[in-house]
């Protein structure tokens, strides 16, 4: 049976405002009238009048909800998920349904109407339709039905289960399976289809079409890396070493301080032993020391990027988190990184001078533009949903006409990245036991992301345009966060850790995964493939086998421990399935019980052997182009043009809406200083909540170069990586290990060469003589675009690309140097240029804004001097010399000089005497090198230690001043003078357009108007308490308390932040358990056993159904539940905090708390977007026991959420509400605040946080549990010690208790 309900509007009015612009351009006809939410619902048997209730109620079917008057006057278009598939809302809202005492419903899916019609009276036409289709649909993840009435029967109707085939190379040969190949999308070579048809003519048999698919996607570019592992003859000249080997030659060189390389999913470097903070056997967190590893793993993600960006970058970053998780026998990961390059994005309304004579795009793929809205949004949301913070990344735009041809990124880089923790013990897999179980952790299959290997290993354009479209998957964030708690439970019990082996499931799905696992634990495999968990029962054997459908991890245990894994998984609600066992044989079984044959029979040795290896004969070529032309260039418009430049810019639209505290490790993120300016050069994490030790990574990348010089453009990246990493206090270069991800468009002209020439200079050369190591990487060799415009053929080739990231522990994350330049001392800012006075320009920003490139870029003329550069850092940081510190890169030391004052709010007078060459390229060279800020006092000092040390060419090149203005002259002459906020408002204007573009564009005003405040003085913190000094009412330490009180750290499917509000009531003296929604819903915890509940930040069921609203309606409606926690509410010696996500879901509670009927209701923010901000608040005088005594504080805290405005309805409830109100957002003056983002939810009169009127139920959407130590803040005052201000709160609660 089935249901089909009208809900509410889908789009907010500017929203459908910009939606309306859109189609405008399109077609001008047609007008978008109006959109609605429309809900199909699958149900076993027919509701009852109260379930069909409680059913309207979940989905917010209230008076608002319905169809548009005069609908049928409109054409009805319905944008419903992918046709056969299953979209991760539908998932969760199901789960809701389920969990709210409504079994007999079967499935809920969401699709939106949009209501069109013309202006000229008239029926659309067909054309007309199809014009603005594109904007209303992602045709990669969405289906459109013009029939609302027969949609149900195609959203839930399930096929018959197709057959499984073969092709018949025993009569066919070669020319059969080369029809295959190309039906397919195989992307098999003619030697691998000579080792198949060999192969299975041996084995007197066809293949089936799962064998192929299986084995293409097992040895794709992707997967095996082949040219990395070809042989190579140039010019004529046999070249004794692989790339690889190149690669492979730093570890061997200088393996000391890596703990695994090349042989995992990801890699792993040595950490320390620090106290580990995680719940034990029956949920009590507590801390032990273990020795504990960090480790590291950059990917691409980039031809699924250029398709469908949100899904792409969003299943680019899933799929990286995945392989962190699945390291050694079970991981956890902490921190990422992300970073795009794309070509020119041409802004409607923003078109810059150097975007001139675009050359157009093929249909398959989207715009740059397109790529930079929703591919941020999607890794960003990514991260955010799962639960890891984003500290660092990259944005570059290129797109050049060079010696004939379009150099740029047509077929983007999509980077995604990051660092986890690994106990010592579990780094490496086990052999696997024969009957060892094999098992899929993780969501179902289904038919998307076929062949996704395979299509990213082909330049775009050489694939069938529907095979393009099949091979990229669709994100369920929290469905992977489930699978990583199951996989947190594993390892957290150490030594009894289950897990055998385990791998992430990514490209060519479980074909390519499970093969891995066996083989790699020394064994073959039996399976039955209807084990496999499908949401399509019409798929083929190949579709199930091979499908990449995400969040899925296949791991192995002993048999005897199935009971106790399933537990695991029944409490995390994570779904598993037992798919097969490992069998002694070298033999690979896909058993299909629904046609009782055999899907896949074959060897392993044959699947995962070496077919025959590939060579590479190619030529090197001398490019000649013309020099970089500077005359007629004017200083003013090249600063003003070069600070527009996007790898220059501002990055806040790609930081702000990535959470960068989840976790409570972040020690630096990007922005940096009292004005949150986004110039941090290095990310840095604790290792633990009781530790200074930490991880530090960075970014470095110079691709542009590489169209003069690739081995030049190699060696500058792992440059720029160095003295970007050099901010955090190292111990010696040795400790950074590298990721290196290449990208090149292998097998066009001179590329193949200048690839081998980079990797040599980096691994052969520069690397060894630094003394570091690249441990990890990743290639993708098909970076060139070309298509049809016409008859006319085009192509776009990418430049020779390598982004270098770099990794090392760090021995105090307090040491970390900043660019904020310090106000308060008589100081100089000094310049050590490691390129001596070259100034080369080739390449650089400067170039790039007038559409030139120059004939020579800079470089790394001497490893030595590096190395020294480092060394001189590190002990002038380790002294306390150095009070600000900015590498020299994209836009030279112009560029850096700005970042400089802008993230100090200061003017600067900048002398250019001591500089060579002319003022242009003093100003523009990109040369590596760095600015230091240091005392006058102690300048005589630093220069001589540089000096002495052989690093000669350090010079003073500016001085703070007072007026406010950047003024640069040159022997007594001025040649430039303009204030700090003109060009602050310049280098922001280009994130300004974005967020215009993307967000609401009254918010994206406001926040760009701030600049315009000289005065603003920036987040600052007045205390009515001393953080240093321990509590009063408590007198002893927390942490010698004799009697712990107990404390439930609440949580649901989808939160994400309960281990941090662990530790924080932990350090207050509370005895922190983790309490799952499961255990109250099945009885296994009461909480008449709690003093306190607090319920966690995170995203409870993805916010399906409103932030929140799905966890309370899950209480409200379970009757278990709901009595549990009415009672907990009625005691009278209990009290309960909700934060952020817990937050939405208690004020959803409020008809079983009492004294909370006066409580907001939190909705979408102001902006339409998530927000991640360090703000300003004010705590107000009210009865909450949490902030006894700390009204008329002010001081900074983390926000993070996407649903945070505080809706009361009415004036009436919002006047009743005001002594209950106990946080208010403040601006930098200290006054209540609207204004976006100091109020980054738009909250009226800055309401942030709430209580009753006994105090003991508090709520708040800002998170105090991310800052409760000093060094979680993004800034905090000097004299702060270990406390932060925020652990009050929890010290508070600790004092009431008793």
């Amino acid at each position: 049976m089935s249901l089909v309900c009208p809900g509410k509007s889908a789009l907010s009015a500017f929203r459908l405002e910009k939606l309306r612009a859109a189609a405008l351009l399109l077609a001008p006809n047609v007008t978008i009238a109006d959109t609605r939410h429309w809900y199909f619902v699958a149900t076993k048997s027919a509701l009852s009048a109260e379930q069909g209730g409680l059913l309207d109620r979940l989905l917010g079917l209230d008076v608002g909800a319905g169809e548009p008057d005069a609908a049928a006057a409109y054409t009805r278009l319905l944008v419903v998920p992918r046709l056969g598939t299953i979209s991760p809302w539908s998932s969760k809202a199901t789960d809701i349904a389920l969990h709210c005492s409504l079994p007999s419903v079967e499935r809920i899916e969401r699709g939106v109407v949009f209501y069109l019609a013309s202006k000229n009276g008239a029926a659309l036409t067909q054309a007309e339709v199809q014009a603005v289709l594109p904007l209303l649909h992602d045709r990669m993840t969405e289906s459109v039905l013009n029939e609302i009435d027969t949609a149900v029967d195609k959203i839930f109707r399930h096929g018959e289960p197709q057959p499984l085939s073969s092709v018949d190379i025993l009569a066919g040969g070669n020319a059969a399976l080369a029809v295959a190949n190309r039906e397919l999308g195989l992307a098999l070579s003619p030697d691998e289809i000579d080792y198949l048809v060999e192969n299975f003519t041996k084995l007197k048999r066809n293949p089936t079409d799962v064998e192929l698919m299986m084995f293409a996607q097992a040895n794709s570019e992707h997967c095996r890396h082949k040219i990395f592992n070809a042989d190579w003859i140039i010019d004529d000249e046999q070249q004794a070493i692989s790339l690889f080997g190149m690669i492979r030659n730093t570890h061997k060189l200088h393996p000391e301080g890596t703990v695994i390389a090349y042989s995992d999913n990801s890699s792993v470097i040595e950490g320390a032993e620090i106290e580990r903070f995680y719940p034990r056997a029956g949920g009590a967190y507590a801390f032990s020391s273990e020795l504990t590893h960090t480790l590291m793993k950059v990917e691409t993600h980039n031809h699924p990027t250029a398709i469908a960006p949100f899904a792409g970058a969003a299943t680019g970053s899933g799929g990286e988190i995945r392989d962190e998780g699945a390291t050694g026998i079970g991981s956890k990961p902490k921190a990422g990184l992300a970073g795009f390059s794309v070509s020119n994005l041409h802004i409607p309304g923003f078109e810059q001078p150097w975007e001139a004579d675009p050359i157009g795009k093929p249909g398959r793929i989207v715009t740059p533009l397109q790529i930079m809205v929703d591919g941020p949004l999607g890794s960003a949301a990514f991260n955010n949903e799962f639960g890891r913070p984003n500290l660092a990344g990259y944005f570059r735009t290129f797109e050049e006409s060079v010696n004939g041809e379009v150099r740029g990124y047509h077929k983007p880089i999509m980077l995604a990245g990051g660092v986890g923790s690994i106990a010592a013990s579990h780094t490496h897999k086990h052999d696997l036991p024969e009957g060892a179980l094999l098992i899929q952790l993780g969501g179902p299959g289904m038919l998307i992301g076929l062949g996704g290997g395979a299509a990213s290993s082909m330049d775009t354009g050489a694939n069938a345009e529907n095979l393009d479209f099949d091979s990229v998957q669709r994100g369920n964030p929290e469905m992977e966060r489930r699978a990583q708690e199951v996989i947190d439970r594993c390892w957290q019990l150490g030594d009894n850790n289950p897990i055998l082996s385990i791998h992430d499931v990514g490209a060519g799905g479980i074909s390519n995964a499970l093969p891995e696992l066996v083989h790699g634990g020394g064994k073959g495999a039996h399976f039955e493939l209807r084990n496999v968990p499908n949401e399509e029962r019409g798929m083929s054997p190949m579709q199930i086998w091979s499908n990449e459908s995400q969040e899925r991890y296949v791991l192995a245990i002993p048999a005897e421990r199935l009971d106790e894994f399933a537990a695991m998984c029944e409490r995390e609600r994570c779904p598993f399935a037992v798919l097969g066992r490992a069998i002694s044989e070298d033999r690979l079984v896909v058993h299909d019980e629904e046609f009782s044959n055999d899907a896949v029979d074959m060897p392993l040795s044959v699947l995962l052997g070496k077919p025959p290896k590939m060579t590479r004969n190619v030529v090197r070529e001398t490019v000649k182009l013309p020099a970089f032309d500077t005359s007629g260039i004017a200083l003013k418009d090249a600063i003003e043009r070069v600070l527009r430049l996007p790898s220059v810019a501002d990055k806040t639209f790609l930081i702000a809406i990535g959470d960068r505290t989840v976790g409570g490790f972040t020690a630096r993120d990007q922005m940096v200083g009292p004005w949150q300016v986004p110039v941090a050069d290095v990310a840095v994490t604790t290792m633990g909540y009781n530790s200074y030790l930490g991880e530090a990574f960075a970014i470095g990348e110079r691709t542009p170069i590489a169209v003069i010089n690739g081995p030049a453009s190699g060696r500058m990246a792992i440059g720029e990586a160095i003295t970007n990493i050099a901010a955090a206090r190292i111990a010696k270069i040795g400790d950074i290990k590298l990721s290196a991800n290449w990208m090149a468009a292998a097998g066009h002209h001179g590329e193949d060469a200048a690839l081998f020439d980079t990797v040599q200079a980096v691994g052969m050369e520069l690397c060894p003589a630094l003394g570091i190591s690249i441990p990890v990487g990743k290639d993708s060799m098909s970076m060139k675009t070309t298509w049809k415009d016409g008859g006319e053929s085009k192509a776009v080739t990418a430049p020779l690309s390598l982004i270098v990231s770099a990794f090392t522990p760090t021995p105090d994350v307090r040491k970390t140097l900043t660019p904020q330049l310090a106000n308060d001392a008589d100081t100089v800012i000094l310049l050590i240029d490691l390129g001596l006075g070259k100034n080369r320009l080739g390449g650089s920003a400067l170039a790039q804004v007038y559409k030139q490139v120059g004939d020579v870029a800079p470089d790394v003329d001497d490893a030595a001097r590096l190395k020294t550069f480092f060394e001189v850092i590190q002990s002038l940081n380790a002294d306390g010399k150095l009070l600000a510190y900015h590498d020299r890169s994209d836009g030279g030391m112009l560029a850096a000089l700005c970042e400089m004052a802008f993230a100090a709010r200061t003017g600067l007078d900048v002398n250019l005497n001591e500089m060579h060459g002319s003022t242009m390229s003093a100003l523009f060279n990109e040369e590596l090198g760095a600015l230091l800020q240091v005392r006058r006092s102690e300048l005589a000092e630093v220069l001589g230690r540089c000096y002495d040390a052989g690093l000669v060419e350090i010079h003073p090149v500016a001085t703070l001043n007072t007026s406010g203005n950047i003024v640069i002259s040159r022997q007594g002459e001025t040649l430039f003078s303009d204030s700090v906020v003109n060009l602050h408002r310049m280098w922001s204007e280009t994130t300004y357009q974005m967020q215009k573009l993307r967000d609401n564009p009254a918010c994206a005003q406001q926040e760009y108007d701030r600049l315009l405040d000289a005065n603003d003085p920036g987040l600052h913190v007045k205390l009515s308490y001393d953080p240093n000094a321990p509590h009063s009412a408590l007198g002893t330490q927390p942490s010698v308390f004799s009697t712990r009180p107990r404390m439930a750290i609440l949580r649901e499917q989808g939160v994400n932040g309960h281990v941090e509000m662990a530790a924080a009531f932990d350090r207050a003296g509370f005895a922190s358990v983790d309490v799952h929604m499961s255990d109250i819903i099945s009885g296994r915890v009461k909480l008449d056993d709690f003093k306190g509940v607090v319920a966690c930040g995170g995203f409870s069921y993805g916010d399906v159904l409103g932030a929140g609203e799905g966890w309370a309606k899950s209480i409200l409606f379970n009757p278990r539940a709901r009595d549990e926690f009415e009672a907990f509410f009625q005691r009278n010696d209990t009290f309960a905090l909700g934060v952020c996500n817990g937050c939405q879901m208690m004020s959803n509670l409020h008809e079983i708390i009492p004294g909370a009927e006066h409580w907001a209701h939190f909705s979408r923010n102001q902006s339409e977007q998530f927000e991640a901000r360090f703000v300003m608040v004010e705590v107000q005088p009210s009865p909450s026991i949490l902030f006894d005594g700390m009204a008329g504080s002010r001081m900074p805290i983390v926000v993070a959420h996407g649903e945070g405005y505080a809706d009361f309805s009415n004036a009436d409830k919002l006047k009743a509400a005001q002594s209950l109100v106990s946080l208010r957002y403040v601006d930098n003056y200290g006054s209540p605040t609207e204004t976006y983002p100091l109020n980054p939810n738009g909250s009226p009169q800055g309401i942030t946080g709430l209580t009753t009127p006994d105090g003991r139920f508090s709520i708040m959407m800002p998170h105090p549990e991310r800052v409760f130590r000093a060094v979680q803040n993004s800034w905090h005052p000097k004299e702060w010690q270990e406390n932060g201000a925020w652990l009050r709160m929890f010290e508070n609660a600790r004092k009431w208790v008793g």
